[in-house]
């Protein structure tokens, strides 16, 4: 696989200074919605915004299929709770990517069927040696963007590409429909 830089510089626009997390789950949305305490039917239909502060609710996680995929765009930390993504991730692949750029925060996780089996982000406890099936990967996209760079700009959207098949871009979520929503809060442990 030949990788290509992405553009990402309309995240670091409006999203500069806003958290996020990116899921991606080999699920249907509605599988995804239930599996984290959610109900399907109380979720509505837009747009992903233009301007994070025009989300429907801060709590409120939009969702909308990408082939066999669905992708969850969450306007806080839910990618980055080990609990919820080892258990989204039960016989299935997940990928999760989180970033709050004005800090320098910036997670990135990896999971197999309820295993964490690659973990990239500040004082975690999973970083460590590369899989042996990421190393050429993980050298591609190193020779591709500077070490210098932060993950989210960039690396972390060719490692997903890797991971799911999916080129997140600006224009894919825009012309995306999802479904917008609340599911309970996660207990933090």
């Amino acid at each position: 696989m030949t990788m290509q830089p992405l553009d990402v510089s309309w995240l670091r626009g409006e999203y500069a200074e806003e958290c996020y997390s990116f899921i991606y789950i080999r699920a249907t949305p509605e599988q995804v919605v239930s599996r984290l305490g959610g109900r399907w039917e109380d979720f509505t239909p837009g747009p992903f915004l233009d301007d994070p502060d025009d989300y429907p609710g801060f709590e409120s996680l939009g969702v909308t299929a990408i082939g066999d995929w669905t992708f969850v765009f969450d306007p806080d930390w839910l990618g980055t709770c080990e609990d919820v993504i080892t258990k989204l991730s039960e016989g299935t692949r997940l990928v999760s990517q989180a970033a709050l750029a004005i800090k320098g925060l910036d997670y990135f996780y990896w999971c197999e069927d309820g295993e964490i089996r690659f973990a990239w982000g500040v004082d975690d406890e999973h970083l460590g040696e590369t899989p042996d099936e990421l190393v050429d990967t993980m050298a591609e996209i190193y020779s591709i963007y500077p070490p210098s760079l932060d993950f989210y700009e960039g690396p972390a959207f060719l490692l997903a590409e890797h991971l799911t098949g999916i080129r997140v871009t600006e224009r894919l979520l825009k012309g995306s429909t999802f479904m917008w929503g609340t599911v309970p809060e996660p207990a933090r442990s």
